[in-house]
């Protein structure tokens, strides 16, 4: 199977979310916005590509929610990270280093190999 560069936004997603979570449960306005921040608006999370991979991770059983009452006072559905999605963070956070590294080095290369 070829890979598709599809594979890796989805997988960046799915890691930014996770890495938010671990800083504890949130909302899904609360996580794409702490992203869109932290990241200098370069990755904009609108619903519709939030809440499937919040549905996909959940489906994993990486992340759990529930239905809380926010600080607005409406009722929210509330994700937090389980023991197999830290697990899952740890990992893909290492893949991710070794990859945005090896196309650092690729990209600052001055010179031609010999």
């Amino acid at each position: 199977m070829a890979y598709q560069p599809s594979d890796r936004i989805q997988s960046t997603l799915d890691l930014l979310i996770l890495k938010t979570l671990s800083w504890g449960p949130a909302h899904g306005y609360a996580m794409a916005r702490w992203i869109e921040q932290l990241t200098d608006d370069v990755f904009k999370v609108g619903e519709g590509t939030l809440y499937p991979a919040l549905h996909r991770l959940e489906s994993r059983g990486a992340v759990a929610s529930e239905w809380q009452l926010v600080d607005s006072g409406r009722r929210a559905r509330v994700y937090s990270l389980t023991t197999a999605g830290r697990l899952q963070l740890t990992t893909e956070q290492q893949t991710w280093l070794e990859f945005a590294g090896a196309v650092t080095r690729m990209l600052t290369r001055t010179e031609q190999p010999v």
